[in-house]
């Protein structure tokens, strides 16, 4: 069994002191240990953004990526061998920003695969920019006079484009994280976890004391995960109370499940032994 410290890396993170992507870090470390997972079979991938160095700092195999394009090399990684727990960890910026198109068409395909989007409401590793998040009104560096546009929902999204798991996280709440992370990871099928990631360099409105007063736990509100209505006026809950936890839930085939060549035996384990020479000679 793997223990907690095993993941730990040599480095330290270069983030911010009290920046939320440390508790995020530390709530996938704990999940990968509730999970009993073995770090040799768990591939953690980024994009680019404050968040995409988290897979420098937990012991399981990494990929950093471009920007936005986190979710093209998780579905290649994934559909290579489909026996890896791929957990994709993405910005708001890169991942709700540059890189929706991806997640859009990732979830609709229904891939297995865990989602964790840092959402801070703000560019965080390029100075303090307006991000797709950032709620109208939002005064940045590149908003002095205030943002003209509407936030996107990622919740929302993922209701109409099809992810079989919707949740919701808070930084600040490491033992509701963790667990969400876990039922995320455990799902067969696209699970998109958002977290509210407070950037405590950036975001002086968004803040741990702004989602402090406000987050609630809509297990505790016997919400019903299986009704797709009930989940989607939840999703648009954003003032005086914020919903967190498990918003929907559904099953349906991944995408896995309709490629035939991978109902045997991962990709990886097929046999290259294959004699090309009728098709050489087809093409002289």
């Amino acid at each position: 069994m793997t223990k907690l410290e095993e993941l730990h890396t040599k480095e330290n993170p270069f983030w911010c002191p009290g920046c939320g992507n440390f508790l995020i870090l530390s709530a996938l470390k704990n999940a990968v240990i509730k999970m009993n997972l073995n770090p040799s079979e768990v591939v953690v991938v980024s994009g680019i953004g404050c968040s995409a160095g988290l897979p420098h700092w937990i012991e399981t195999y990494g990929f950093h990526s471009i920007h936005g394009r986190a979710l093209p090399v998780a579905t290649g990684i994934k559909l290579a061998n489909h026996g890896l727990t791929v957990i994709v960890v993405s910005g708001d910026g890169d991942g709700y920003g540059i890189g929706l198109n991806h997640l859009i068409h990732s979830m609709r395909r229904n891939l297995d695969i865990t989602f964790i989007g840092h959402n801070n409401q703000i560019y965080g590793l390029t100075l303090g920019q307006v991000s797709p998040t950032s709620s109208k009104g939002s005064k940045t560096v590149s908003t002095p006079n205030g943002s003209i546009e509407i936030p996107i929902n990622p919740l929302a999204l993922g209701l109409a484009s099809g992810a079989t798991f919707i949740g919701r996280g808070y930084a600040g709440n490491i033992s509701q994280l963790t667990d969400l992370i876990v039922k995320g990871t455990e799902h067969k099928g696209f699970a998109l976890i958002d977290v509210f990631q407070p950037c405590v360099t950036w975001n002086k409105v968004n803040t741990f004391d702004f989602f402090k007063q406000r987050v609630y736990d809509l297990q505790k509100e016997n919400h019903n995960t299986s009704d797709l209505n009930a989940s989607f006026s939840k999703v648009f809950e954003f003032g005086d109370k914020i919903p967190t936890g498990l918003f929907y839930q559904t099953q349906r085939e991944t995408y896995s499940d309709d490629l035939p060549q991978l109902k045997e035996k991962p990709l990886v384990k097929h046999s290259l032994e294959n004699d090309i020479k009728p098709l050489i000679e087809k093409y002289k």
